[in-house]
């Protein structure tokens, strides 16, 4: 299944996303995705800059996943890959494998802490083999990443954990990924401080960013 979503924000130059849920039983419509829709809903409100999302619904093929991935990248130049679903230990979890096979670096630091982010909720974290990677060609870059396939832990691995007051416990991952895609090309992404902190070195701040300073 292939979908495109509404430019969600105007601009010159939008980030584009590409969001990629991967399960046999939703693609084969047995129930109803609720990866991607997170997914969506989490950028929406997060992002402050232009973006627009590229959204795939697959199933667990690692041939299908492998082109869906290519295609995103290089034929709709995304900057940024989403996946969700596929990561566990199950025979049919291929998702990383998939991941691997386009990658040109491996980017293994949001794996290790998407894991530390999950095992404050449950010991099985450690059973998820979720990983990042960075896809280059000639004139383009992207970063990969997979995610949880379920909609409360994508909010809480991308965001990270906050206590009662609203002090962060432990880091999500995206207040590394606007600096992450200014470093391999991409377009500038700025985000509200109050759902996730993007974090530059002072020296890559721009004077129009928002919260960043």
């Amino acid at each position: 299944m292939k979908t495109k979503a509404m430019t969600l924000n105007t601009g010159a130059t939008p980030l584009l996303v590409g969001l990629v849920s991967v399960s046999d039983r939703a693609s084969g419509g047995v129930y109803q995705d609720q990866g991607i829709p997170a997914l969506q809903d989490w950028l929406a409100r997060t992002l402050s800059t232009p973006f627009r999302v590229e959204t795939r619904l697959i199933a667990d093929e690692r041939a299908q996943i492998e082109a869906t991935l290519t295609e995103l990248v290089d034929v709709q130049r995304c900057h940024l890959v989403l996946t969700t679903g596929g990561t566990g230990p199950a025979r049919r979890d291929v998702t990383p494998e998939a991941t691997l096979a386009v990658a040109t670096k491996e980017m293994p630091g949001f794996g290790e802490q998407m894991r530390q982010i999950s095992l404050h909720f449950v010991p099985t974290a450690i059973l998820s083999r979720q990983t990042a990677v960075i896809r280059e060609t000639a004139d383009h870059a992207a970063l990969i990443l997979n995610l949880p396939g379920q909609p409360k832990a994508i909010a809480e691995t991308l965001g990270g954990l906050k206590d009662a007051n609203g002090a962060t416990l432990v880091g999500g991952i995206f207040a590394a990924i606007p600096y992450c895609i200014d470093l391999i090309g991409g377009p500038y992404i700025e985000t509200d401080p109050a759902q996730c902190q993007a974090f530059r070195p002072k020296s890559a701040l721009r004077a129009t960013t928002q919260g960043n300073s």
